[in-house]
């Protein structure tokens, strides 16, 4: 929260404009902010990898979600967290609605994991800040929710830019591990992006193989070419 309010007091101070329409003020503007968030929406790639989750997300990965998210990864723009954040945890609650409530009283947030290169090369770790401001959002909704970042990368992979749906999936096979205390209540997966799949696919089987209950798997954004239908359709 204080790293939140730090981000965008500095925006305030040295002049910002928003990274979805440009106008000057806040990193995200009230309208692109309503543009990032919509209904969420079960979305899954084609084809449809074994062992992926159900997955939901908020928004096309397009237009002011890829500029937040890219701003918000590549470029530092902290305060971009809490936008973000907040379209992560209602993707969260949409796949929460879809497990019966006898199955659940808390859940887990487990973000999936970067490397500690990748991380230090940026200088920060822009999922586990998304995370922290998503689980903040879910507490307010009445969720007993946790942030569990207990997945970690155990061996080097190659950069997932320009990879078939096939060649990510080898790329990651058995690439994650549980090297945390494991949560014991049900755990949501979380990323910002869903492309092909492959990356929830292998989080969610470190997971399972160390006896996590995945009930479901959360994104801000998926790729126009993976989604069935438009969001905020019924």
């Amino acid at each position: 929260m204080r790293e939140d309010l730090a981000a965008a007091t500095i925006d305030l101070l040295f002049g910002s404009s928003c990274v979805g329409c440009l106008e000057p003020g806040r990193a995200l503007c009230g309208r692109c902010q309503r543009a990032l968030v919509r209904r969420p929406s079960r979305t899954w790639p084609s084809p449809c990898p074994a062992g992926l989750p159900a997955v939901f997300a908020t928004t096309l990965y397009d237009d002011v979600a890829r500029a937040a998210v890219v701003a918000h990864k590549e470029e530092g723009r902290l305060s971009l967290a809490q936008p973000l954040g907040r379209a992560l945890s209602w993707a969260v609650l949409a796949a929460l609605a879809e497990v019966p409530r006898s199955r659940i009283t808390a859940v887990a947030v487990v973000p999936v994991p970067s490397a500690r290169r990748t991380v230090r090369d940026r200088g920060h770790d822009p999922l586990l800040r998304m995370s922290r401001r998503a689980v903040v959002e879910l507490r307010r909704a009445g969720v007993a929710a946790e942030l569990r970042p207990c997945l970690r990368v155990v061996r080097p992979v190659a950069d997932q830019g320009g990879l078939s749906a096939h060649a990510r999936a080898l790329n990651l096979e058995h690439a994650f591990a549980v090297r945390r205390r494991p949560p014991a209540s049900p755990v949501v997966v979380v990323d910002d992006v869903m492309t092909t799949g492959a990356t929830l696919v292998e989080a969610a089987r470190a997971s399972r193989e160390c006896g996590l209950d995945v009930i479901g798997s959360a994104v801000v954004a998926a790729t126009a070419r993976r989604l069935p239908h438009r969001f905020g359709d019924t």
